[in-house]
């Protein structure tokens, strides 16, 4: 009889790609006094407002199953979200489900439109668990990186056209990016949506820091520009805007089939986002834009900060944020960027992500989460920068 401990585990394992970025975090979590600009999230805590909101939606009963798709208020919220801030109308029933974060709404996005041995664009750099879960579901992540001019990253639909082959069905982008900043204006989303319409591509826009945005109240959507038959899907989450990293709670809007099937595997995933969880989330749209206003200006004020910093060092070249709160520079000579993190952490005890984590263009950089307050930024930018320069 074969021993247990010799049953091997899937061998399509292998083709997933361990985070470069959580590689940085496990050795941060073994050391005091770290400074973490690695994680993109703030350090500001979840709103009251939003937290009395869980504990009334306790108090009231939410704790029993709901719909697949998400709590109707939530939806209905959502849905008023989306005609407010963009103009657009969507069916909160038809076009919009909740999930249990913005990973899982990837995640189920992915899965509605990816067979095995299919492939999936991806503008690079990105936040890599796009392209890990591409994987995850046996087909093939293909990075496109975007063309730089010295100042801000575009789309190379060149470069796109010659990566598209007969298995290419989806096309992946972010904005505002993780990590880069860049936000897409309305035209090179107009040139995106044309791109997937003429190549019969589903086109996946992770809009996750969408309120995030320092050039107006909020970031352009692609759902202003698309009609509801356009094969478009936005994926989207509560964690960013509103200090909710670990209440895990997003949603997914798109065309109806796809939400109606992607409704029906939330039911073998996760079956649905907790109850209670879904009317803070509920809360968070209907109370928070005081909250979210106050946000932005303080980030705007810590990436005027940090920018200034880095610019002061000759060997950086800092590309312009204008959304998330990132800051991705380059730095002249850095051949190994996970080396320099893990230099970086181990001397100086500063934590930041190696840019080749985020796929192909993300050599050279690393990325700073500017969300922290400047007890830790300034300390932290002073210590980075010193270690620039004598690296």
């Amino acid at each position: 009889m074969q021993p247990l401990s010799s049953i091997p585990l899937a061998a399509s394992l292998d083709r997933i790609t361990p985070s470069r970025i959580r590689e940085v975090a496990d050795v941060a979590f073994g050391m005091e006094g770290v400074l973490k600009l690695h994680f993109g999230e703030s350090n500001l805590p979840t709103p009251q407002f939003i937290k009395d909101a869980l504990g009334r939606a306790v108090a009231e009963g939410y704790t029993y199953y709901s719909e697949n798709g998400g709590l109707p208020g939530l939806r209905a919220a959502l849905a008023q979200h989306y005609a407010a801030h963009h103009g657009v109308a969507l069916d909160p029933a038809a076009e919009i489900m909740v999930t249990a974060s913005g990973v899982q709404a990837l995640n189920v996005a992915i899965r509605c439109t990816l067979n095995p041995g299919d492939e999936a664009l991806v503008l690079t750099p990105n936040w890599p668990n796009g392209g890990e879960i591409v994987k995850l579901y046996g087909a093939t992540p293909v990075d496109v990186p975007y063309a730089y001019d010295g100042v801000r990253f575009r789309p190379n639909f060149d470069v796109l056209a010659a990566a598209l082959t007969p298995r290419t069905k989806l096309l992946i982008y972010t904005s505002p990016s993780n990590p880069l900043g860049w936000v897409a204006t309305v035209a090179e989303q107009q040139a995106l949506l044309d791109f997937a319409r003429q190549h019969g591509l589903w086109l996946l826009a992770d809009e996750v820091y969408e309120r995030l945005y320092y050039e107006g109240p909020i970031a352009p959507s692609i759902l202003r520009l698309c009609t509801r038959d356009d094969a478009v899907i936005v994926v989207q989450s509560f964690s960013k805007a509103y200090c909710m990293t670990g209440w895990r709670l997003g949603w997914v809007v798109s065309r109806r089939d796809l939400v109606r099937k992607a409704a029906q595997l939330n039911e073998f995933i996760v079956s649905h986002a907790p109850s209670m969880i879904q009317r803070a989330g509920e809360a968070a749209l209907i109370q928070g834009e005081d909250a979210v206003a106050a946000l932005v200006e303080q980030l705007h004020e810590r990436m005027a900060y940090c920018a200034g910093a880095l610019r002061s060092v000759a060997r950086i070249s800092l590309p312009k944020a204008e959304g998330a709160f990132y800051l991705f520079p380059r730095v002249m000579g850095l051949d190994d960027p996970m080396a320099f993190a893990l230099a970086l952490l181990r001397e100086q005890k500063v934590a930041v992500a190696p840019g080749n984590a985020f796929g192909a263009g993300g050599e050279g950089s690393v990325r700073l989460c500017f969300a922290s307050d400047f007890s830790v930024l300034e300390p932290a930018l002073e210590r980075f920068c010193r270690f620039v320069e004598q690296y």
